[in-house]
């Protein structure tokens, strides 16, 4: 598992943020960050093209955020940094207040029985769609970056 030492190679200070938000620990908190975000990557013209694929992981780790990270309690906040530029596209940092996990021990989604299994799939998604991804306090805090 990576600690906060290990997150993207892009150093966040050299980059624009262009959106921080905090927001309650509820599905229904998800939809409008997703849409700023989405409207900050065509504005700024970071990752062109790759708007499914930053859409797609956002959402998974929002939900995650806020499923297991917030316990779907809209009491606890779950923070989210956007950062972007046309040379080195867009960085997400998510942050929740949950306990972590290790990404290390996660079954792997498409192996075995777990093929057949109706959840598990987020972080392998995220993997598989950015083009880079940590892990930082304990599992707490995901760097996502697309370019």
């Amino acid at each position: 598992m990576a600690d906060s030492s290990d997150r993207c190679d892009i150093d966040a200070r050299k980059m624009l943020v262009q959106l921080d938000v905090t927001i309650p620990g509820h599905a229904s908190s998800i939809n409008p960050v997703v849409d700023r975000v989405l409207e900050l990557a065509r504005d700024m013209g970071c990752a062109q093209g790759k708007e499914f694929e930053i859409e797609t992981a956002l959402r998974e780790a929002l939900a995650n955020a806020v499923r297991h990270g917030a316990k779907n309690d809209p009491d606890k906040l779950i923070e989210c940094s956007v950062s972007c530029d046309k040379e080195r596209g867009v960085l997400i940092v998510i942050r929740d207040p949950g306990e972590g996990f290790d990404p290390a021990a996660l079954p792997n989604p498409v192996k075995g029985q777990n093929v057949y299994s109706d959840h598990g799939r987020g972080i392998f998604l995220i993997n598989q769609l950015m083009d880079e991804v940590s892990f930082g306090r304990n599992g707490t805090e995901i760097w996502m970056r697309k370019s």
